[in-house]
């Protein structure tokens, strides 16, 4: 810490106004409160900061160089609070998001769109990736919160709370249409050729899952990156796709794709927002996450 922080103070609104009566008003103290702290500082480090003229005070050369170096720490430290009350109000800062595809699309990006419109200034990045990363790069203090979809395993530390039901269903196309209209029994998919996404991600997890818990052994024909791609390959009756509704929403409705019916209901899950108790969000994380809590 910085000895005589306060007779700097003085010292550096003395140098730039050039008068004691001045650096005074602004500090709102008493003319007298400056000159003491001024000549506390002289007295501290051995010379002559100032000479009284008829117009006020001048600089010595010692006072000359020592201004030089204090009014650059000072006005960093102005613009340091001047940048912080910015970023407190929103003006500037940094929003730092993890969110899979899925869950970017289906649910965040409306509430982007709305936070940009009302905070232009705040740079927002999204990292985008699987739900297990999603966790890690919020443990490391990566992102500010993220946004993914059940289940994962529960980490200490971490807070998650459910802000989106969704659904999991297998899609088919024009060759499957035998299977349309039918109630299957899950062993059903033991037999068909199946497109999934990659074992590294939430949703293949819970499927897996399911199946397992109803004697049923999935083992894809087909294992994508992105849930875009499995529509696109079931469009080509190049198997029945495991995918979340709503990917498939336009097809489902125009009839060019069906959902498989199963004589067991596949349960829900849900999107959550998962934060790290041990890190303090930013102003611009709370702002957003204000949003969507009172969308919910």
């Amino acid at each position: 810490m910085i000895k005589h922080w306060e007779s700097y103070k003085a010292f550096y609104y003395v140098a730039k106004y050039r008068s004691l009566t001045a650096a005074a008003q602004y500090l709102s103290i008493s003319q007298p409160a400056v000159s003491q702290s001024v000549k506390q500082l002289e007295n501290a480090l051995g010379t002559k900061l100032f000479v009284r003229t008829s117009k006020g005070v001048r600089l010595t050369a010692e006072g000359e160089l020592l201004a030089g170096y204090v009014s650059k720490g000072y006005e960093q430290i102005e613009l340091g609070e001047k940048k912080l009350a910015q970023m407190l109000n929103l003006e500037l800062g940094e929003l730092r998001i993890g969110a899979s595809d899925m869950t970017l699309r289906f649910y965040l990006l409306p509430f982007l769109e709305q936070f940009h419109e009302k905070y232009p200034g705040i740079k927002v990045i999204v990292s985008n990736a699987p739900t297990p990363e999603i966790l890690n790069f919020l443990q490391e203090g990566k992102i500010d919160f993220g946004v993914v979809s059940t289940p994962f395993d529960k980490i200490p530390g971490l807070k998650s709370v459910n802000v989106k039901e969704i659904e999991d269903i297998f899609i088919g196309g024009l060759k499957f249409i035998p299977y349309k209209n039918k109630t299957l029994d899950l062993q059903e998919l033991e037999k068909l050729p199946i497109i999934s996404l990659e074992k590294n991600t939430s949703t293949r997890r819970f499927m897996d899952s399911f199946l397992e818990e109803n004697g049923v052994a999935m083992n894809p024909e087909f294992e994508l990156a992105t849930s875009d791609m499995i529509v696109q390959f079931t469009l080509r009756n190049m198997g029945v796709g495991s995918i979340m509704k709503e990917f498939a929403a336009e097809y489902l409705e125009n009839g060019r794709l069906f959902a498989l019916r199963f004589n067991k209901i596949i349960p829900k899950r849900h999107f959550c927002i998962v934060t790290d108790e041990k890190n303090p969000l930013t102003a611009a994380g709370r702002r957003l996450l204000e949003l969507i809590s009172a969308d919910n």
